[in-house]
């Protein structure tokens, strides 16, 4: 892996380049081992915080954690082109538009004992707008050397603070053109309810029965590319104990092996039918 400035990244993926990068600053990761009709992204797969902002933080190591989307990079891994955050959403969250990137609340609780400088919201804000930057640069790619893409947006959500039966996996879908891509979703809901799980963990899955797909990430790709369907794909954390702060291993390679096979079928057939 080359530890790259974002110019540099955007020129390599301009030049249709293969390579493994961390940003300069450490804030995002890409690899592109081959340049295909399809992309994964995990943008809450991030739990670094800056060092600066430590003391100033009311939310406690573990607080962080239980919000942000621990594996999901891991989940997709071997799949050929793959962007993920290194920073914690609570530093910046690329979910969210720019201006409300950097939280003073989260999840109803006072983030900072202090308001946080200009100088250090900056920062922040200059992450999340280079990692925009160079989803541009990636999407802008594959659109044009294939006409359509596909992106599985992956994030993980807190099952057991639901008041009712949940679904293993959630696929939001509010903000995508379901009359175009109707069956291609299904189609992927479908697979994800055939996961096989250790621990007989059953696999379910429903379109927009907890999250509806309202992030800023398949907002942007969707309203800048108009030949580009994300996927926004939330699997309960059954792979880990939420409560207690430890992940399963083996339940985290499962859902690996599983995307590893389905994922690229899907892919398949999204461009077999929409390809020109």
């Amino acid at each position: 892996m080359e530890r790259l400035s974002i110019d540099s990244i955007i020129s390599k993926i301009q030049n249709e380049e293969t390579f493994h990068a961390v940003a300069e600053d450490y804030s995002l990761t890409l690899k592109i081992d081959k340049y295909v009709h399809y992309a994964c992204a995990a943008v809450h797969d991030g739990h670094q915080f800056r060092k600066e902002l430590w003391g100033n933080c009311i939310h406690t190591d573990y607080e962080r954690w239980y919000e942000e989307d621990p594996e999901t990079k891991n989940m997709v891994i071997t799949h050929p082109i793959l962007i993920a955050g290194c920073d914690s959403r609570f530093e910046y969250d690329l979910n969210r538009p720019p201006e409300e990137a950097v939280f003073e609340t989260a999840w109803g609780k006072q983030l900072w004992h202090k308001p946080l400088s200009e100088e250090k919201k900056t920062k922040s804000f200059q992450k999340h707008d280079n990692f925009y930057r160079v989803t541009h640069a990636l999407i802008a790619k594959l659109e044009e050397l294939f006409g359509v893409c596909v992106v599985y947006d992956i994030h993980s959500y807190n099952w057991k603070r639901w008041d009712r039966v949940v679904p293993t996996w959630n696929l939001g879908t509010s903000n995508v053109d379901n009359e175009r891509f109707g069956d291609d979703i299904e189609l992927w809901r479908q697979e994800l309810s055939e996961f096989h799980f250790p621990h007989e963990i059953r696999s379910t899955a429903k379109i927009n029965d907890t999250f509806f797909g309202n992030g800023y990430f398949l907002k942007y790709i969707t309203k800048t590319f108009k030949n580009t369907l994300v996927l926004a794909t939330e699997i309960a954390k059954v792979y880990c104990d939420e409560y207690n702060y430890v992940i399963y291993p083996e339940v985290v390679t499962a859902v690996e092996l599983e995307l590893r096979k389905r994922l690229p079928e899907h892919a398949a057939q999204f461009y077999k039918k929409h390809a020109k």
